[in-house]
């Protein structure tokens, strides 16, 4: 059974929250998961996501594969900086390993019209 960490949509209509989860890769998004392993809410600023470590990296040491958009927030919140500290034996709140900050886009420029 192919196991990935993905997102599952949760919310109402155009306010889109969502549950990082372990899921069957066969299952459909919003579909029968194993296990919630986390959030993310992409319409907050700055944008609010949180992970269970522990759960996160027993998925991940039994092969579970993460999806592009949970990867990028691992990577965000220096998730292998952690993993490294549970190997140690540290527990991840007394790690005090801080979140990258959010990367700014520059606004797209407006196009001109010839008359």
């Amino acid at each position: 059974m192919p196991v990935k960490i993905r997102l599952s949509r949760v919310g109402r209509k155009k306010l889109a929250k969502y549950r990082v989860v372990a899921a069957d890769s066969r299952m459909r998004r919003d579909g029968r998961f194993l296990e919630t392993v986390g959030y993310y809410d992409p319409q907050a600023q700055p944008k609010v996501f949180d992970f269970k470590t522990e759960r996160l990296a027993y998925w991940l040491g039994q092969g579970a594969v993460p999806t592009l958009t949970v990867k990028n927030l691992l990577k965000q919140d220096r998730f292998d900086e952690k993993m490294e500290g549970l190997k140690k034996g540290l527990a991840a709140e007394d790690l005090n390993i801080e979140r990258k900050t959010e990367r700014t886009r520059k606004p797209k420029a407006k196009k001109q019209k010839d008359s």
